[in-house]
């Protein structure tokens, strides 16, 4: 390069260099490169323009001697690979040189504009930064076709890369000026929010500085903002209430976590409830980076709190007396029923009813009862022990859960006695209400509670009836509930030993139903257990299954008609009757639901007999879903991956499980009997049995109608897209040989 022209070029760079690091305006940076270039090209008519790239379009930036309708011609241009020189640079990332632009295939859709303009040849060199992208283009036109010199191509990169720093920089420049205008934006809006926002916003640091608080008036504060900012916790609160902020600021930083609770603060002699969530908040000052802080939000919940507490005084308690009400002791009694099936304790539960109580609400009014009732709960709160519990679950009536009374039934029949006679101890002064006095008297029914009695509702009942034999003895005394049940249980102990007896004589065996689809083809049975004793003929499930549970022996007798459903099915598909889609369904009581080893008593049968799981279905009925929710999906998932399928037997005749249907793995619903009795009538039987089978399809459940005796019913399901019908219409219950006699001649 001769020595004029470098001196020329030495000149441009330095000039250049120094606007782009003064911060000169970009367009004055890059009208200097354009001027420069042309200046020092060989050919005199040599025209700079400078585009810069942004989403895939190309942006006018300089073109000091281009005219300005060319330049708006292809301002936003979008690059491709045939958009003149320029759009075919940014587009390929190399340089694209056209000679003659009148005969380019790169200018067909733009060399009328171009010749419009006097121009006839491009160079076009990408603009790339530092980080390799590209930036936009560089480009000299001539006012004829004309080919680059290598000088002229070393002297375009040359100029290149000065246009390179100044897109760079300037891009730089443009995203900082966004990120302030972003931040000041987002200053406005936090200093708003925090204007207005009930809540109150802390930062403190780890040692308890309060460093900066936000929201809210100074009400929400043990002291004002003033006297709290740079103050440390320890020094303006209390050592109790300081001692508990600060653990749990520590507790924050060591678990690195979001922590959420709630604490009170006596604020100006009065009792706020605050809910707090704290959460470590890194870099809050650059100037001291290994300083932790935490930035705490607190919500006055006072309100709330009172009003939770009124909600639940409401649904528990008594609003005349104060005394838990029948809901929240029916909570209670089934708390305790689960916690006295681990123990060998007995409790009890007294059912108290006022003799003659509507005397008084008849003669001086039901204000005066009212009084009456006051005051009457006062005196069994003094003699009721603390672990038990008093409520109020009628008009005159008040029911004690009594939680120890002894460890056999003997010591608890001594020590319920003692406490019934303390009890109507209460009943010796009169009470009196204004000048009247009256004299009150109770009677008392007693029910113990151990294992062998367990049910809350025959609980409830059994002291209930004993009450009843109270006031048989013209009131003001206590009984038991005791000669019928006495009775009921020797009965319950002989049925147990026979049960025993029963199942190493294999007395029990297996009855099946059969199931067919719309269509009439058998698709599977239903099990059914029966005993058959030796004396008394034919003992209906009824009167032996719950025993059979509660004495621990069902499992036994469900693993016999397992035995007889595996040797079913292994002589239908011997005799080629049956396919895979043959099921034969078991009823799975609650305790058998419930007991862990299910699944292995289950398996233990299948593979000994060598049946697939997947031809056994399991029954289990609507309200043994409305437990542990949890536990129940997770036990019938365990059961489905060995290949049993579930069925909800006696659909439609409960309601706890219909929130959670969809989320229980099961196969099938059985619409309950007592649905189809009354589907004819065309009104509620009808309907909710169209409903069951419209809910099972939604869920792609398979709908089997249990109880069908007549042909008009089955024909009622048809319309209604049943899947399946059992009932006395196809066959009643049968053995073994007579199924099997059956299923072959159908």
């Amino acid at each position: 390069m001769e020595t004029v022209r470098l001196n020329k070029l030495l000149s441009h760079q330095q000039d250049i260099l120094s606007k782009i690091a003064l911060g000169l305006p970009f367009e004055d940076v890059l009208d200097e490169i354009c001027l420069s270039i042309e200046e020092l090209i060989d050919e005199k008519s040599a025209k700079c323009s400078i585009l810069s790239l942004n989403n895939g379009q190309l942006l006018h930036c300089a073109a000091p001697n281009i005219e300005d309708g060319y330049c708006q011609a292809i301002n936003g241009v979008h690059i491709g690979p045939n958009v003149g020189s320029c759009g075919t640079a940014a587009y390929l990332g190399e340089r694209v040189i056209v000679e003659d632009i009148a005969n380019s295939s790169l200018w067909a859709d733009f060399k009328d504009v171009a010749l419009k303009f006097g121009l006839q040849s491009c160079w076009s060199t990408p603009v790339i930064s530092t980080k390799s992208s590209i930036l936009g283009t560089f480009a000299i036109y001539h006012d004829k076709p004309k080919k680059p010199s290598p000088f002229e191509l070393e002297l375009i990169d040359y100029f290149v890369n000065f246009t390179s720093i100044a897109l760079e920089k300037n891009a730089e420049y443009i995203k900082a000026n966004q990120l302030i205008t972003d931040l000041e934006k987002s200053n406005e809006k936090f200093a708003a929010f925090t204007k207005v926002m009930p809540d109150l916003t802390l930062i403190i640091s780890e040692e308890g500085e309060y460093m900066d608080i936000y929201g809210t008036t100074d009400a929400l504060l043990y002291k004002s903002q003033s006297d709290l900012i740079n103050k440390k916790i320890n020094d303006v609160m209390p050592a109790e209430d300081a001692t508990s902020i600060m653990a749990v600021i520590n507790k924050t930083l060591l678990t690195n976590d979001v922590q959420v609770f709630e604490y009170e603060l006596d604020i100006d002699g009065k009792i706020m409830v605050f809910e707090g969530r704290t959460s470590p908040i890194k870099d809050y000052q650059s100037d001291n980076p290994s300083q932790r802080y935490i930035v705490w939000v607190a919500r006055d919940i006072t309100t709330r709190k009172k009003a939770e507490l009124e909600v639940e005084r409401l649904a528990f308690y008594d609003p005349l007396t104060g005394l838990p009400n029948r809901r929240m002791l029916n909570d209670k009694l089934a708390a305790y029923v689960e916690n006295i099936k681990q123990s060998d304790v007995t409790g009890a539960l007294l059912f108290l009813d006022l003799d003659n109580f509507k005397r008084i609400n008849d003669s001086v009014g039901h204000s005066a009862g009212d009084e009456v009732l006051v005051e009457l709960s006062k005196r069994f709160n003094g003699v009721v022990g603390e672990k038990d519990t008093l409520a109020r679950v009628g008009g005159d009536e008040f029911i004690i859960l009594l939680e120890y009374v002894g460890d056999n039934t003997e010591s608890a029949i001594l020590e319920s006695e003692k406490i019934a006679k303390i009890i109507q101890s209460v009943f010796y002064d009169k009470f009196e209400v204004g000048r009247l006095a009256f004299q009150v008297s109770c009677s008392i029914g007693i029910c113990l509670i151990d294992k062998s009695n367990h049910l809350t509702d025959n609980i409830l009942k059994f002291a209930d009836t004993a009450m009843y034999r109270s006031k048989m003895k013209n009131g003001n005394s206590c009984s038991f509930y005791d000669p019928e049940l006495q009775a009921l249980l020797e009965n319950q102990a002989e049925l147990e030993t026979d049960i025993v007896r029963a199942i190493a004589h294999d007395e029990f065996s297996a009855y099946f139903q059969p199931q067919i689809n719309a269509n009439g083809k058998i698709t599977g049975a239903e099990a059914l257990i029966r005993w058959h004793h030796p004396s008394k003929g034919l003992i209906a499930p009824n009167d032996f299954i719950p025993i059979a549970e509660q004495n621990g022996v069902i499992q036994k007798l469900q693993n016999t008609v397992l035995r007889d459903i595996c040797i079913l099915i292994n002589e239908l598909n011997s005799k080629q009757l049956i396919d895979d889609s043959f099921k034969v369904s078991i009823n799975i009581s609650q305790v058998q639901f419930n007991s862990t080893t299910l699944k292995t008593e289950l398996l233990n049968v299948v593979n000994d007999y060598n049946v697939n799981p997947s031809n056994i279905k399991l029954e289990i009925t609507e309200s043994m879903l409305s437990g542990d929710i949890a536990s129940v999906i997770s036990q019938i998932d365990e059961l489905k991956q060995q290949g049993f399928i579930f069925s909800i037997d006696d659909f439609g005749t409960g309601y706890s499980c219909l929130t959670h249907l969809s989320s229980f793995s099961v196969n099938e619903l059985k619409v309950d009997k007592s649905f189809i009795d009354k589907i004819l009538d065309k009104g509620t039987g009808f309907s909710i049995v169209q409903t069951i089978i419209n809910l099972g399809k939604s869920l792609n459940l398979t709908v089997v109608a249990e109880g069908v005796e007549t042909e008009e019913q089955f024909t009622v399901l048809k319309t209604m897209s049943v899947d399946m019908i059992q009932g006395y219409l196809i066959a009643k219950p049968m053995n073994f040989d007579d199924y099997l006699c059956w299923h072959q001649s159908y």
